[in-house]
């Protein structure tokens, strides 16, 4: 009998113990990278102050008098504003009904509901959802306050860690009442207080149960279940978190089933201030201009910004000059004192005007709109509204950066003719625009181009520029931000007709380059804002730049002082000082400006109608308003001349005087006048040739 053979040992586990080793020491090694990851990037940044966020103290904007003293120009409180309301005076329902429906552990978790969480995390990586949910009230609010909205496993993992730090140091009533006081509930709500008065013209304290389930309802889809778009919407989702309160024990049967029968009286609140509790456009203008920088300095939403504007006892320096405040006022809030139609038209006439001090950047009047304001934070003409500037656009757009590149001087000559003359290199088609009046008078100087408003050479300047490079100046140079990408175009810079226009803001803006010797500076509403400490919170000081040498802007200046004097400007004229600037029509005149400047301030104003209509008047009622202001404002100011440059010699560029006679020929003067140079040149062959053939008599010999 053989020896059995010995049985060989099997290498399978050996193998499999090799994997999970390499498996459990991978895991630990992810473990560790993510810990490592936790507390050095997620850490950090998990603590919340609700300091940068709101406090229930008033915030004052101060101006500064003719003799150099702080006064208080207005108050903001966030109870005036109803955007605010104390814990102990939200009902318990209104509690009750949103803990109910959107988290119902609440009372119980430390900020994070790990099942709901867990949950989440599921649908996010095994029902490959693009959402995570599961999120607490506390969660909620952390990303109502931070405006950390983008869908990333970062994210997500920061706002668990800052609403388990959050809890740590906030009680559960805080959290209530911050989060009532910051969800938004449609219609422009911010808060239950606001929403009350919208939705049922009530205090939030007087609403029913009934009525606290109808409001927490909205917040999941705002839209959806504004009752205002929806009756049967909101019915829908107040009856489920009315079940959610009575399965949870928030409320009795008899409690749910009376609040479900309650009909609802949706009625909007009259919510209109009183007259004495309506705002400025400046104090507007001042009010947003901090909200925006308060949320871009602290990383905050632009509603926690607001919020904090109202409540956190700031004090707001503004860079008003009331007393020219009050001469813009006495023209735009008299309706009489504004300049009259032609047409006996039923609208009324709007306009907008910036007034800036050049050399600060400083915004020391402004005014949205025509008649005396009656609400709060309506149309600002002058800030939000965007209009088509037309030819107003030309010096910031075309004129200024061609000088700035030696493109042009003033008295540089160029052909002003129809599109039979000339062809323009960067059209591929045969569009060329016409002059306003419909006049063309041949060869002519840049500054009386300029002086004349000539379409025909403002395309000629900026085909030689190119639409590109002026879009990348006004952006770049002159801080203009609301013109879009496709306005790289003939048309929206060459003749002012953007796809949506630029605001009255931006244009004075732009005008104070050239008024300051070719530096921008960034207009501003105030100084500085102080917290009720004394510290500072924003300083905004002067932000400048050189946008245009010194010299161009002389020889714009130049150039604007004669078309203000002799040109379509002319209307602007000043008693005691000078004046530089540009008047502005578009298409239909739908449009009139005027921009200017003085050697003291620069001021630009839009006029039209808020349903474009065509505007008859007679006149430019844009550059009549900028007059009666101005003079005005300078009646008692010593007298200045501008610093200006003629700007040198010709450059060129569009040709000599004799090539220019040539392009202004029409083919048949063109044809013409080559058979006449044929005649002649053959007349004068002719006759050559006939001294050439002549025939040579010798003399007779003498006798």
């Amino acid at each position: 009998m053989e020896n059995a053979k010995p049985r060989k040992r099997s290498n399978v586990w050996p193998v499999i113990g090799t994997i999970l080793l390499i498996g459990i020491l991978t895991a630990l090694l992810f473990l560790c990278i993510f810990a490592f990851y936790i507390k050095t990037c997620i850490i950090p940044t998990t603590k919340l102050d609700l300091s940068d966020y709101a406090l229930n103290q008033t915030s004052t904007i101060y101006y500064e008098d003719s003799e150099g003293n702080w006064k208080e120009l207005t108050t903001l409180h966030g109870q005036e504003n109803r955007i605010w309301v104390d814990y102990d005076k939200i009902p318990q329902y209104m509690e009750k009904a949103l803990v109910s429906i959107e988290d119902k552990r609440f009372y119980r978790h430390k900020g994070v509901d790990w099942y709901r969480t867990a949950g989440a995390f599921v649908n996010m990586f095994v029902g490959m959802k693009n959402t995570f949910g599961g999120s607490t009230i506390t969660q909620q609010l952390i990303k109502n306050l931070t405006q950390q909205d983008d869908i990333t496993v970062q994210r997500k993992l920061l706002e668990i860690f800052q609403a388990i730090e959050f809890e740590k140091d906030h009680d559960k009533k805080e959290i209530i009442e911050w989060y009532l006081n910051t969800v938004y509930f449609g219609e422009g709500c911010y808060g239950v207080q606001t929403a009350a008065q919208t939705y049922f013209g009530k205090d939030v304290s007087k609403l029913s149960l009934a009525e606290c389930a109808a409001i927490v309802g909205i917040t999941n889809l705002p839209t959806y279940y504004d009752p205002f778009y929806s009756v049967e919407n909101n019915k829908a989702r107040q009856e489920d978190v009315l079940a959610c309160m009575y399965d949870q024990g928030y409320i009795s049967k008899k409690d749910y089933e009376e609040a479900v029968a309650e009909e609802l009286d949706f009625v909007r609140g009259e919510n209109s201030p009183s007259a004495s509790s309506v705002r400025s456009y400046y104090t507007e203008t001042v009010i947003s201009d901090v909200i925006k920088d308060l949320a871009a300095e602290k990383g905050i939403s632009e509603l926690a910004a607001q919020t904090l504007v109202y409540n956190a006892g700031y004090e707001i320096y503004c860079c008003l000059d009331k007393n020219i405040q009050a001469k813009v006022d006495k023209i735009y809030e008299d309706l009489d004192a504004l300049p009259k139609a032609t047409n006996g038209t039923s609208s009324q006439l709007q306009s907008g005007i910036v007034i800036m001090d050049q050399y600060t950047g400083k915004i020391v009047a402004l005014s949205g709109g025509t008649g005396k304001k009656t609400i709060n934070f309506g149309l600002n003409r002058a800030i939000k509204t965007t209009r088509p500037p037309g030819s107003s656009i030309k010096p910031i757009a075309v004129y200024g950066p061609a000088v700035e590149y030696g493109l042009i001087s003033p008295s540089t000559l160029v052909l002003d003719a129809d599109g039979s003359h000339i062809k323009l290199q960067g059209v591929k088609t045969d569009w060329f625009p016409k002059n306003s009046p419909n006049q063309y008078d041949g060869i002519m100087t840049i500054k009386a181009a300029l002086r004349d408003s000539k379409n025909t050479v403002s395309v000629q300047i900026m085909d030689k520029l190119t639409p590109a490079a002026s879009l990348d100046f006004l952006r770049n140079r002159l801080g203009v931000t609301s013109l879009i990408d496709s306005d790289a175009d003939y048309a929206a810079l060459a003749l002012g007709q953007p796809h949506y226009g630029i605001t009255v803001r931006e244009m004075a803006q732009a005008y104070c380059a050239l008024s300051n010797d070719g530096t921008f500076t960034k207009a501003r509403t105030y100084t500085m804002v102080k917290d009720r400490s004394g510290n500072i919170v924003l300083d905004n000081q002067p932000q400048t730049q050189q946008a245009f040498s010194a010299e161009t802007a002389r020889t714009m200046t130049y150039m604007l002082n004669y078309a203000a004097t002799y040109g379509t400007g002319h209307e602007s004229r000043l008693s005691n000082m000078p004046v530089a600037g540009k008047t502005g029509t578009t298409s239909d005149n739908k449009d009139r400006w005027f921009c200017g400047y003085t050697p003291y301030y620069t001021c630009a104003v839009w006029t039209g109608y808020d349903t474009p209509e065509k505007m008859r008047f007679s006149g430019n009622p844009a550059a009549q308003i900028w007059q009666k202001i101005m003079e005005d404002i300078h009646k008692d100011l010593k007298y200045k001349e501008f610093k200006m440059s003629t700007g040198g010699a010709a450059t060129g560029i569009f040709g000599s005087r004799s090539e220019l006679e040539e392009q202004k020929l029409t083919e048949e003067e063109r044809q013409k006048k080559a058979e006449e140079e044929a005649k002649k040149k053959a007349e004068e062959e002719a006759k050559k040739n006939q001294d050439t053939e002549a025939p040579t008599f010798t003399a007779a010999p003498a006798a």
